[in-house]
């Protein structure tokens, strides 16, 4: 289950996107939708494509990366945390591995 969700905004274009950390039941048992829905049309492309290659095998490897997937694209695009839904953004930033960015108070 995802441990929390994290809301990003993008400073230039003021776009709001939340994105859950942890483990994606929705993409468990939905495959590629939740990319798909969350406009994530790569992951949507790579997920969709390598589910037919493996009959549907692979939504059991992309369960367990694709949150961290898609954090990594959002702030690559130049997003960064506005808020938490819960619990620390530094333990959040530990299970993925990276650091997030922060909107400045200012």
């Amino acid at each position: 289950m995802a441990y929390t969700s994290i809301i990003f905004k993008n400073p230039q274009s003021g776009a709001m996107k939340e994105a859950p950390v942890g483990f994606s039941w929705t993409t468990f048992f939905f495959g590629f939708f939740p990319a798909l829905f969350r406009g994530d049309w790569k992951y949507a492309a790579i997920q969709f494509l390598i589910s037919m290659i493996t009959m549907g095998l692979s939504n059991l490897v992309f369960c367990f990366i694709y949150n961290k997937l898609y954090i990594k694209d959002l702030i690559g695009a130049g997003f960064k945390a506005q808020s938490i839904g819960s619990g620390d953004l530094q333990f959040a930033s530990m299970k993925i591995g990276m650091p997030i960015p922060q909107l400045s108070a200012a």
